[in-house]
């Protein structure tokens, strides 16, 4: 037999003996798309590899496919060898057979991961009421405890009196895309068991609305209230009186910042409203203090320009006029006055740890009534922020003003005042505050000065994001050149807060 008859022979014993390879290696070809022309012309068997799921997503489907096929067919055939013969001959029928892997159960999907929850600020703060995009965080306190000195009067008459203390508190602040409100309004009542006279009320509150126009242009819309009350000893209360009368104080201001670039621009105009309750005398009658109710118009005009990020430093001009609903006082003199202040001063925000505000300016008041020299002076604000650590944090906040009075020849009062606070966080929910205030009231014309100055400390105790508790205790010192204005008080006082 010739060499050429003995390569056919051999060729078509070797088909024969690998067609079952061939056909199983097909198969697993199949899935991946490689078909010779002989094998696509027979009907392929079924398929060993088990259902997928059909509920899955089509991502883990194929990563599922794909994996069981890698593991199940061998690589890819190359190309077929032509010979003579109709038939094409490949490399891989030459292969010895492939064991097929059946049964192999679905691959599970790959883990999700698990999204990490956002860091919160303060795990105990109160989550607040939320009316559609506005947060109302309401809050109620009640307290007992001692006063040594309720009246803040000086002597051997003092007394002190248990008390108990009552207060309620809202803020507000809302969550738009453009234009802001925010506010606070806080209100109590201290009810003393021994000396009904020195029970007494308080308040203080502000709302405020930003309304953006446009990117550089905001309008601006405040509010304000204060309810305090006079003690006995007070200069401008020239007779000797029971109980607190109660002092009113609200206003009003509308203005607009417009940018220029690194230049701000606000016009500012505001309405401010005193009132004061008639006294009680000790001998029963009453003392009228309606000459001492008063408006005051203003208007004000600062520009800042941004030197660098976070430090803004400005000048402002201020002219106001106050409005007095008597012509005259109790004394014959007419206290309407009109004023005109200059400041200069700067915004700050220093690597996040310092921030506030100071200015410092120069004022003059000049009086209807001629025997009234101007009053004239020093004034300023600061409120500065500073945090040296995260767990600590120094708050100082100072003022000088002029004032009104209603002594007989003084002009008005100059009134300075500076607050320290050092707040430090023992653990996230437990904070302890240490405090202290000193303050000079000077009557100009008269001589007269008061010192004023307070030194305490607060403890904040967190139970859950509802319940704290809250402990405090304040001394009290006034020192006088009035002979028997001098006092001194201690007040501690313990309560528990609820906020919502």
């Amino acid at each position: 037999m010739s060499r050429r008859a003995n390569l056919l022979l051999l060729s078509g014993v070797a088909l024969v003996i690998l067609a079952p390879a061939a056909a199983q290696g097909q198969q697993a070809r199949g899935l991946r798309g490689a078909t010779p022309a002989y094998v696509a012309q027979q009907p392929a068997p079924p398929s060993p590899i088990a259902a997928p799921d059909a509920s899955r997503e089509p991502a883990a489907l194929i990563q599922n496919q794909t994996s069981v096929i890698s593991r199940t067919a061998p690589p890819r055939a190359s190309r077929p060898v032509q010979g003579r013969n109709t038939r094409g001959v490949t490399q891989r029928q030459f292969r010895a057979p492939q064991a097929t892997v059946t049964g192999l159960p679905p691959l599970s999907d790959p883990p999700v991961p698990r999204r990490r929850s956002v860091a919160e600020e303060d795990p105990y703060a109160a989550l607040g009421i939320r009316l559609g995009n506005v947060t109302l965080r309401p809050s109620v306190t009640n307290s007992i405890g001692h006063d040594t000195n309720p009246q803040r009067i000086s002597g051997a008459n003092r007394k002190g009196s248990g008390f108990s203390r009552h207060e309620g508190e809202l803020e507000v602040q809302s969550d738009w895309n453009v234009h802001e409100l925010r506010g606070r309004l806080r209100g109590g009542y201290s009810e003393f068991f021994r000396d009904k006279d020195a029970s007494r009320p308080d308040a203080e509150g502000n709302l405020d609305l930003r309304l953006d126009a446009s990117r550089d242009t905001r309008i601006l819309l405040e509010s304000r209230l204060r309810l305090d009350t006079q003690r006995p000893g007070s200069p401008d209360l020239n007779a000797s009186v029971t109980g607190r009368p109660l002092t009113y104080q609200y206003g009003a201001s509308a203005g607009v910042t417009h940018d220029i670039n690194r230049l701000q621009m606000t016009l500012r105009g505001s309405v401010d409203r005193s009132d004061f309750e008639d006294a009680q005398l000790s001998s029963g009658a009453r003392l009228s203090q309606r000459d001492r109710n008063q408006t005051q118009y203003g208007v004000r005009l600062r520009v800042g320009y941004e030197l660098t990020p976070g430090i803004r430093p400005f000048i402002q001009a201020e002219a106001d006029t106050r409005q007095f609903d008597e012509s005259a006082d109790s004394a014959g003199f007419r206290r309407s006055s009109n004023g005109l202040t200059g400041r200069v001063g700067s915004t700050f925000e220093i690597s996040r740890q310092l921030s506030g505000e100071a200015s410092v300016g120069y004022q003059d008041r000049g009086y209807d009534d001629t025997r009234l020299k101007n009053l004239r002076g020093i004034v300023g604000d600061a409120a500065i922020l500073w945090t040296p650590t995260p767990l600590t944090t120094v708050t100082l906040r100072g003022a000088s003003e002029l004032g009104d009075t209603t002594i007989a020849g003084s002009s008005g009062t100059t009134a300075r005042r500076a607050t320290l606070e050092i707040a430090h966080a023992l653990r996230r929910n437990l904070t302890v505050t240490g405090f202290g205030t000193f303050g000079r009231t000077e009557y100009d014309g008269q001589g007269l000065r008061e010192d004023f100055s307070t030194i305490g400390a607060r403890l904040e105790y967190k139970l859950t994001r509802t319940f704290a508790v809250r402990a405090s205790f304040t001394h009290e010192r006034l020192n006088s050149t009035a002979q028997g204005s001098d006092y001194t008080a201690n007040v501690a006082q313990v309560g528990l807060r609820v906020q919502f």
